[in-house]
Protein backbone atom coordinates (compact mmCIF):
# COMPACT_ATOMS: atom_id res chain seq x y z
CA UNK A 1 0.00 0.00 0.00
CA UNK A 2 1.10 3.25 -0.81
CA UNK A 3 1.25 6.23 1.74
CA UNK A 4 1.09 10.02 0.94
CA UNK A 5 1.20 13.17 3.00
CA UNK A 6 -1.62 15.45 3.68
CA UNK A 7 0.59 17.95 1.21
CA UNK A 8 0.51 15.34 -1.35
CA UNK A 9 -3.51 15.22 -0.86
CA UNK A 10 -3.64 18.88 -0.45
CA UNK A 11 -7.41 18.51 -3.34
CA UNK A 12 -8.56 16.79 -0.55
CA UNK A 13 -7.47 18.91 2.88
CA UNK A 14 -10.87 19.91 3.92
CA UNK A 15 -12.14 16.19 3.23
CA UNK A 16 -9.43 14.91 5.51
CA UNK A 17 -10.43 16.88 8.37
CA UNK A 18 -13.45 15.33 8.31
CA UNK A 19 -11.90 11.66 8.04
CA UNK A 20 -10.22 12.30 11.16
CA UNK A 21 -13.58 13.26 12.92
CA UNK A 22 -15.06 9.66 11.83
CA UNK A 23 -16.38 10.11 8.20
CA UNK A 24 -16.37 8.00 5.14
CA UNK A 25 -15.80 8.97 1.73
CA UNK A 26 -16.51 6.58 -2.04
CA UNK A 27 -14.22 8.41 -4.99
CA UNK A 28 -16.10 7.62 -8.14
CA UNK A 29 -14.51 8.43 -11.74
CA UNK A 30 -17.15 8.76 -13.94
CA UNK A 31 -19.85 7.22 -11.16
CA UNK A 32 -17.67 4.38 -10.75
CA UNK A 33 -16.40 3.86 -7.09
CA UNK A 34 -12.38 4.03 -7.13
CA UNK A 35 -11.37 4.74 -3.85
CA UNK A 36 -13.06 4.54 -0.25
CA UNK A 37 -11.13 7.76 2.93
CA UNK A 38 -11.88 6.66 5.62
CA UNK A 39 -10.91 6.70 9.55
CA UNK A 40 -7.93 4.43 10.56
CA UNK A 41 -9.20 3.98 14.07
CA UNK A 42 -8.22 5.35 16.62
CA UNK A 43 -4.39 5.04 17.45
CA UNK A 44 -2.44 4.91 20.84
CA UNK A 45 -0.03 7.33 21.87
CA UNK A 46 3.08 5.36 23.21
CA UNK A 47 4.58 5.98 25.99
CA UNK A 48 8.32 6.87 25.42
CA UNK A 49 9.71 4.09 27.65
CA UNK A 50 8.29 1.56 25.23
CA UNK A 51 9.71 3.32 21.99
CA UNK A 52 12.95 2.83 23.47
CA UNK A 53 12.91 -0.59 24.67
CA UNK A 54 11.85 -1.08 21.09
CA UNK A 55 14.97 0.16 19.55
CA UNK A 56 16.82 -1.41 21.88
CA UNK A 57 15.56 -4.85 20.93
CA UNK A 58 15.77 -3.40 17.21
CA UNK A 59 19.41 -3.13 18.19
CA UNK A 60 20.08 -6.46 19.36
CA UNK A 61 18.98 -7.93 16.23
CA UNK A 62 20.31 -5.77 13.69
CA UNK A 63 24.37 -4.94 13.77
CA UNK A 64 26.52 -2.99 11.47
CA UNK A 65 28.78 -6.44 10.73
CA UNK A 66 32.48 -5.15 9.66
CA UNK A 67 30.86 -1.04 9.24
CA UNK A 68 32.12 1.63 11.29
CA UNK A 69 29.05 4.01 12.48
CA UNK A 70 31.71 7.09 12.44
CA UNK A 71 32.92 6.24 8.82
CA UNK A 72 29.42 6.06 7.61
CA UNK A 73 28.31 9.21 9.00
CA UNK A 74 31.68 10.92 7.45
CA UNK A 75 30.57 9.21 4.30
CA UNK A 76 27.11 11.08 4.38
CA UNK A 77 29.20 14.65 5.28
CA UNK A 78 30.53 14.66 1.60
Amino acid sequence: MAIIGVYEANPFFGILDRVARGERFVITRRGIPVAVIEPVGPQRKRKIEEVIAEIKRFRRKHKLGKLDIKELIEEGRM
